[in-house]
């Protein structure tokens, strides 16, 4: 999309925001699906000692009922022991915090974090939750009739396409 950065270049804004706040311990947990993109370039790129967490927030979702709660398609969280441990979530698109809320609490169904941080690609703003990113590589405001979405190409890179609802 003309109105947006390359994917690649947004990750390197990230790394960059992060590269100075990280231990090599921190741990990147990736919210499926878009999120664990993004996390895998990331975690390659600061090249922390730990391995890549995911998370799988379909059953945290709050408005399964209205239809717009996550699918869920066999993915699976895979996170290691987070007892005191520094974390950051990272996401792909920050809109409404309800994903972001549903990732807290499905990583303290597992642990107490020392800390959580939030690191995402796009804050597209239009919260209905007081969330807000650590690290964020591009802000813009998008109509709520517009949802910004991330997609791996077959080749392994990743664009964003924006949608009418």
């Amino acid at each position: 999309m003309s109105f947006l950065p390359p994917v690649r270049e947004l990750i390197e804004r990230l790394v960059a925001q992060m590269r100075p706040r990280l231990a090599p311990k921190t741990l990147l947990v990736g919210i499926h699906t878009g999120g664990v993109w993004v996390a895998e370039a990331l975690h390659a790129a600061l090249g922390l000692e730990t391995p890549l967490a995911t998370l799988d927030v379909s059953f945290h979702r709050d408005d399964h009922r209205l239809g717009n709660g996550l699918k869920a398609g066999g993915r699976i969280t895979q996170l290691p022991d987070v007892e005191g441990a520094h974390l950051v979530l990272v996401d792909d698109v920050l809109h409404t915090g309800r994903t972001v809320r549903a990732a807290m609490n499905e990583l303290f169904d597992y642990g107490r974090p020392a800390r959580v941080e939030l690191a995402v690609l796009v804050d597209r703003g239009g919260r209905e939750l007081p969330i807000a990113a650590d690290y964020c590589a591009l802000s813009l405001a998008l109509p709520a009739s517009q949802s910004l979405e991330l997609a791996r190409e077959s080749d392994g890179s990743l664009s964003f396409s924006l949608r009418e609802k």
